[in-house]
């Protein structure tokens, strides 16, 4: 198998305020923090002599290479980030940065009428044990513009599911 892979699919360019200072917050972490303290260690290791049999230098090289990617890839996908921070027009729908309470509805399966709560944020900073959901998912995409008593469905990995929304806030 080769080392190239297909391009990933074009996300969305939306983050909140919350997700947009964690990002920076990161970014700012790995090149302040992390990253001097792996040249250090990777400089310390390199003096050590012999590098084909340096386990420690072999590491150090490649964390500091992902440190690097991770680094660049902030760099551009901060500068391409839209923060949303305005409340929609109609605060009663579905929209992005919303909190939507959802009930699933009767389908015949074990889930039926259990309540979930999830957070539609940008792709990258969504958090599955948060509720953070990303816009760019089915669920989200099926729940956009919907309103409180409103029914949808969703192709979920687990198949088709019926859903009802039970609120929507927009409070952070």
């Amino acid at each position: 198998m080769g080392r190239w892979r297909p391009p990933a699919a074009q996300s969305t360019a939306l983050v909140t305020p919350q997700g947009h200072a964690r990002l920076k917050a990161e970014l700012d972490e790995l090149w302040r923090v992390r990253r001097p303290e792996v040249v250090k260690a990777l400089a310390a290791a390199a003096a050590e002599g012999d590098r084909s049999e340096n386990a420690e230098y072999t590491y150090r090289k490649k964390q500091l290479g992902e440190i690097d990617r991770r680094v660049r890839y902030l760099g551009k996908r901060l500068e391409a980030l839209r923060v949303v921070d305005t409340l929609p027009s109609d605060p009663q729908a579905v929209f992005f940065g919303a909190t939507v309470e959802v009930e699933r509805l009767d389908d015949g399966g074990l889930d039926d009428g259990t309540l979930a709560t999830y957070r539609i944020v940008g792709p990258d900073e969504t958090d599955a044990r948060q509720g953070h959901i990303s816009i760019d998912s089915p669920l989200a995409r099926a729940m956009l513009k919907k309103r409180v008593d409103d029914e949808f469905e969703a192709e979920l990995p687990g198949g088709l599911a019926r859903f009802a929304i039970v609120s929507v806030d927009y409070r952070p």
